[in-house]
């Protein structure tokens, strides 16, 4: 039985670890020749060889996602290597400070937009650009619940997360018709190295994020990447434009 991305080259930034490396792995037993990319190159790596061990097709390459030049030249080197790019996840991001608005500085918020926001953009530009010229492709854009509602003490993450799902609903309606499907999900609190981060190692506080959530658990990254190799599939079809929010209930209050 063949798997959901059977023989499509699928590109994925922030690959090295959390939910960009669940989404590579997935994608690597779903059949995807994989490019497993992120600004820690021995990440990357490491996630590629395990998709090669594991009977399935990846190469790594380093990319930090705040630099259009990196973009685009990864893209050409896909192309040059596999003849075409059929899918891409934009998943590549970091938390930011937590703190009021006022107390938030101007350097981190730049930072906050240069790598979560402005890096899907550039990503977009160079993914959608080849996508046109071979006749086709998905996108899948990572924002969050903090691109779906609003939360104290993350004026910069959630203002690029919101980004995300704006840049994600105009560009799929200008591309639609012309065989590019681009969506987003939107993960709610996942057990990730960007949440350990913000834990540290606190109990109470890591207790605190799993009520949250109406499961009454974190989720795990396989369970987006579930939701992001779908979206990359033919099976998603008919789905333009959507926010797909994975979120053990978190937005459905």
């Amino acid at each position: 039985m063949k798997g959901l991305l059977e023989n499509k080259v699928v590109l994925i930034t922030g690959a090295g670890s959390g939910i960009g490396r669940a989404a590579a792995l997935l994608a690597g037993r779903e059949g995807a020749q994989v490019i497993a990319a992120d600004i820690g190159m021995e990440q990357a790596e490491a996630v590629a060889a395990e998709i090669v061990r594991a009977g399935g097709h990846a190469v790594a390459e380093r990319i930090d996602v705040a630099q259009r030049a990196r973009h685009e030249a990864l893209v050409e080197r896909v192309v040059a290597t596999h003849g075409r790019l059929d899918g891409a996840f934009n998943n590549a991001g970091v938390p930011g400070p937590v703190a009021p608005l006022l107390d938030y500085d101007d350097a981190e918020f730049s930072r906050v937009i240069d790598i979560n926001l402005k890096g899907v953009w550039h990503g977009m530009k160079a993914q959608i650009r080849q996508m046109l010229a071979q006749g086709g492709g998905a996108l899948v854009n990572n924002s969050s619940i903090g691109g779906v509602v609003g939360k104290a003490g993350i004026s910069g993450y959630s203002a690029t997360k919101h980004g995300v799902l704006g840049l994600t609903r105009s560009a799929a309606l200008e591309y639609a018709s012309q065989g590019v499907r681009i969506n987003a999900v939107c993960p709610g609190i996942i057990k990730t190295p960007l949440y350990d981060g913000v834990i540290q190692g606190d109990p109470a506080t890591e207790q605190y994020f799993q009520t949250l959530q109406p499961v009454g658990r974190w989720g795990r990254p396989e369970e987006v990447a579930e939701a992001v190799v779908w979206l990359l599939s033919d099976r998603a079809s008919l789905v333009h434009g959507h926010a797909l929010v994975v979120d053990g209930g978190f937005t459905a209050a």
